[in-house]
């Protein structure tokens, strides 16, 4: 088999790849709004459909949300070996808010910037364009030999930016199918402009929502400001109190299962340079908020954080309403690493909630999801050989680091199937995900697809 034609045969398809990523790029997949679930089905039913396009026995499997997809090779050679299970997700992020979109956000377009060449619109990164990239190495693979060079299948999930509801009890229930020697996930991005990464570190995620309530409706602030208790005060108590002045998370208990980085480890995350005013500076800002005395490297990949993702109180529509809100409501999440427990931090986090409520107010809970942290072994030979492979398309070495997101997906291969889950992405850091004007790079497209045909060459040897 010959690796120098498929990666040809990947620079003259290009166009025709580019144009079957926009082609998803224009199904509105947004899972967590009911009102989207024909266009999440829309989306599986095309995967389905391409997937098959190209010899694999693709399946629509219906979940109680959206369905998943499973694909397995119909075509493999009798000596293919290793059998990999590549998995991405083909929902997205809302939109929100649609007026800061320079352009429709489900009307991609290639687009000429002062960095390159870009695909613009909602899920372009995260991550039809990475799913995308695994697929169009298998297609260039066949059309080239007519088989894999190892047993490939695939599983798309419709859920991952709402939480994942149906992904555990679905590999629960279909473990013997979905096991492999290898499980492989495209949803991270590179270290830097020109370094392929290989992610050994994800932390976990804890989501929580929270409202308080005082009076039993909206209230005059003349009639009433001063003697009667404003929740939106109360909440804003409380949030200010989750960090101490050094940065720290006040919550009882919070630090305990977080370990210290290992000096050796803490040595190569030193010599990869990173630069946090550029990394900043892209964004608006300059000086790292964190906790006093970490590096910025730390901060994302090694140590746990407490953030506001909403909040909401009265009245916020144009011009001004002199209203005392009877409600004020927050949206907090915690990115967790170590053994922290999320569900024992839920706990001590809705307990200092209570402790923080004056007289007259109550406070209602609704949590968003649950997930450890994640920590990959880079034992199993994969790794070194994605690694070498990696380094052989782009112009610098391969790194093994850190990610300062939450892919639970790791974690449920590695404890429902046993099997080890290695994460090679292909994202930026600008690429805006979950933000307006979201990208992916034209030439991150490309070399990922020519990555990932060069990861199955040497996996297959």
């Amino acid at each position: 088999m010959s690796l120098d034609a498929v990666l040809s045969r990947i620079d003259q398809d290009l166009e025709a790849a580019t144009d079957r990523l926009l082609t998803l790029l224009r199904i509105p997949s947004i899972s967590t709004d009911p009102a989207f679930k024909a266009d999440c089905d829309a989306a599986a039913d095309w995967l389905v459909e391409d997937l098959t396009s190209i010899g694999f026995d693709a399946t629509k499997r219906k979940t109680p949300g959206h369905p998943m997809v499973v694909a397995h090779d119909t075509e493999v050679a009798d000596n293919a070996s290793p059998h990999l299970m590549f998995y991405g997700h083909y929902d997205v992020q809302p939109v929100d808010p649609l007026d800061l979109w320079d352009t429709p956000p489900f009307e991609p377009a290639i687009e000429d910037t002062a960095k390159g060449r870009v695909i613009r619109g909602r899920g372009s990164s995260d991550d039809k364009g990475q799913l995308m990239t695994f697929v169009e190495a298998c297609r260039a693979w066949k059309a080239v030999n007519g088989t894999l060079p190892a047993r490939i299948s695939f599983f798309f999930e419709g859920e991952e930016e709402s939480g994942s509801p149906s992904l555990v009890p679905f590999m629960t229930e279909n473990a013997d199918e979905l096991r492999s020697d290898v499980a492989l996930i495209c949803d991270t991005g590179l270290f830097g402009h020109d370094t392929p990464a290989i992610v050994t570190m994800l932390r976990g995620l804890l989501g929580e929502e929270l409202t308080i309530t005082g009076p039993s409706k909206d209230l005059h602030s003349g009639m009433y400001g001063g003697v009667s208790m404003n929740p939106a005060r109360v909440l804003a108590r409380i949030i200010a109190g989750l960090h101490d002045d050094e940065g720290r998370v006040t919550v009882d208990g919070f630090y305990d299962d977080v370990p210290e980085l290992p000096n050796s480890l803490r040595a190569q995350w030193e010599d990869l340079n990173f630069d946090h005013k550029s990394f900043l500076g892209e964004v608006g800002l300059s000086v790292p908020a964190g906790e006093t005395g970490r590096s910025p490297l730390e901060m994302i990949w090694s140590r746990p954080t407490c953030e506001v993702n909403g909040l909401w109180s009265g009245y916020t529509g144009d011009g001004f309403k002199t209203v005392l809100p009877s409600q004020a409501s927050a949206k907090i999440s915690f990115r967790l690493v170590g053994q922290q427990d999320p569900l024992k931090i839920r706990e001590s986090f809705r307990a200092y909630v209570q402790s923080m409520l004056p007289q007259d107010c109550s406070v209602d809970f609704k949590d968003h999801g649950a997930s450890r942290a994640g920590h990959m072994s880079t034992d199993h030979p994969a790794f070194e050989q994605a690694r070498i492979a990696l380094s052989e398309e782009w112009p610098n070495t391969a790194a093994y680091v850190g990610c300062g997101g939450s892919i639970p997906i790791a974690g449920h291969f590695k404890n429902i199937l046993g099997v080890d889950a290695m994460l090679v992405g292909f994202g930026r850091d600008d690429d805006q995900i979950h933000s307006p004007n979201e990208k992916y790079d034209l030439e991150s497209f490309h070399k990922g697809i020519r990555s990932w045909a060069r990861i199955l060459d040497a996996m297959s040897k």
